[in-house]
This record gives structure tokens, sequence and C-alpha cells, in this order.
């Protein structure tokens, strides 16, 4: 049987070290062999595959997910779903202190490996959701974007930028937690520049509503900013913002929440918050309280 290595997935495992693209074709060949070489993730068809990074040159440890038959696929077809790197390899050292905070070339390698996950899953089962990826930013569009901001924008969401920078304004736009859309650039510098003139209005030192070092990353809608996300520069974390002017931290970094997004789509039954569901070939987190207001008589499947 054949193994079917999407081309994108095969393009992002470049990052990940020279030696990944040999490893997923040695794997691939065993997988023709043997599609029960993985590990059962607990979903119907689904599984990982361990790769010991000492074994191979100019290759980190690896989980390789991936799929075979029934009811994800047809019957003795294997396709590869995602690679993420569990520990990276060795490089030379750079001599830092302890508190140079989290390494950011391992960050944006855990980005890249998280949203390839959350990315093969929309392809595979919410086409509507993927038909809405825009494509992603080149390095100048985010240098333009970081002189707007008077901020660097970090390593993570520097690499999310660089392969998805936003959403097109159609259905299946709404598929992060909580059913919110992925900013665009342009959208993050006039949030970003609305917000730093309302601070300055209200010079409110003690409790400030914005700062310039807060980045806006995901929002209600693509075109309404009532609620959504922005990443605190400063510690790192993901935190809720409102048009009540409500803040408040709401996961640790954006490694983890892109994470906790791909292991819900990979395992459903084990998410402890909201699971992942389809409308119209759209994913939708739910069950939903109200019908989409859009589309209110397509049926939500969890």
């Amino acid at each position: 049987m054949a193994v079917e290595l999407p081309a994108d997935i095969e393009e992002g495992c470049k990052e990940l070290g020279k030696g990944v693209g040999y490893v997923l074709k040695v794997l691939c060949r065993q997988l023709e062999d043997n599609p029960l070489l993985g590990s059962p993730l607990g979903v119907p068809s689904l599984y990982v595959a361990q790769i010991d990074g000492e074994t191979f040159e100019d290759c980190p440890e690896l989980n390789v997910h991936y799929a075979y038959g029934p009811p994800q696929l047809g019957e003795g077809q294997v396709q590869i779903r995602s690679v993420e790197a569990i520990q990276m390899p060795t490089v030379e050292p750079d001599v830092q202190g302890d508190d140079q905070g989290p390494d950011p070339h391992l960050e944006a390698r855990r980005v890249t490996a998280a949203w390839q996950r959350i990315e093969a899953w929309l392809r595979a089962h919410a086409p509507a959701s993927y038909a809405s990826l825009k494509a992603g930013a080149s390095e100048g569009e985010i240098s333009a974007l970081e002189y707007t901001l008077g901020v660097r924008v970090p390593a993570g969401l520097k690499a999310l930028w660089s392969l998805r920078a936003g959403v097109h304004d159609m259905r299946g736009a709404g598929f992060l937690l909580d059913d919110q859309t992925l900013m665009d650039l342009d959208a993050v510098a006039a949030f970003h520049r609305q917000q730093m003139l309302l601070q300055q209005r209200n010079r409110d030192d003690e409790f400030p509503t914005w700062r310039p070092s807060w980045i806006p990353f995901c929002s209600f809608w693509v075109d309404d900013r009532s609620y959504g996300l922005y990443l605190d520069t400063d510690t790192g974390q993901l935190c809720h913002f409102s048009r009540y002017a409500e803040r408040w931290p709401k996961y640790a970094s954006l490694t983890v929440y892109l994470e906790e997004i791909a292991d819900a789509l990979d395992a459903p039954s084990l998410a402890s918050g909201s699971k992942p569901g389809l409308a119209g070939g759209a994913l939708v987190w739910g069950p939903p309280t109200h019908p989409d207001p859009q589309n209110p008589s397509v049926p939500y499947t969890g």
C-alpha cells in the first residue's frame, strides 16, 4: 500500500532538521509493510509513531501522527497527518544565562509543529475552515509590522504568521477555540493602533487598557473585535481582551494554546474543555449553545 505524505507537511519538515526528510521516507516504507507500527491515540484509525533522534543524524526526536483505514480514510489507506519535534538536535552552544527565557528556535518549531497538526486536521475533515486560510506573510511584511507596532514579534508568532497570516471573511473562518478567527497583519496593526490611541486618551497609568507590548492575535470574527486574545510579549502569555476593557491571562503561551487545539482535534475524548465538531464542513467548538447565525439550519455534529 502507498503512504500519503502531503506536500505541505513534507515542506514544513525541512525546518525541523536536515535528516527529517530521509527519516520520513524510511518510516513511510515501514508503514507500507506494517501500518499498525505506531501506537493508537484512542481515536479510531489515528496513530502516533515515535522516532528516536539518536538513531539518525541531524534528526530530532519526533512524533509522527498518521491515519490508517476507516473511519478517517478508506480501507488500506495511510496518510501522514503531522510531524512534531519533541527534542531538537544538538547545535553549537550559544552562551546564555538562565534568565534569557524560552529558546526562540524551539518555540518556533513547536508552534510550527502544532499548527501543522491543526491544518492537517482541517484539510482532512473541515474543508470550509481549510479554505478560509490565507497565505503566510513574508519576512518583509512581518518586519514592517514590527516597525508599525514598535515591538519585536516573538519567534512563535512569527513562525505562525509565516505559515498563515489570517483568514478570509467566509464561513469556517472561526475555527480557533471559542470559534474565534486568526487576525491578519493589517487587522493586527489597526487594532493595536486603535487601542494605543484609546490608552493615550485615558492616560490611566495604574490600570492601562493597552500596552505597546501587547500584540492582538485572534478575535471574535474577521471584522469584529468584540473580544479575542492578545500575546503579551513581556510575559509570553496569551490574554483575553474585550471591548469592556477586560484583560486577563488565559493561556500560558501561544505554544500551549495551539498544542491544546491540536491535541483536542487528535483526541477529542480527552479534551477537558470544548470539544471539536463540524457544521457544514466547518470546525466549530461545542456543542454550540445557539445555531450558526449565518446558517441556522446547518446541523452540528460532535
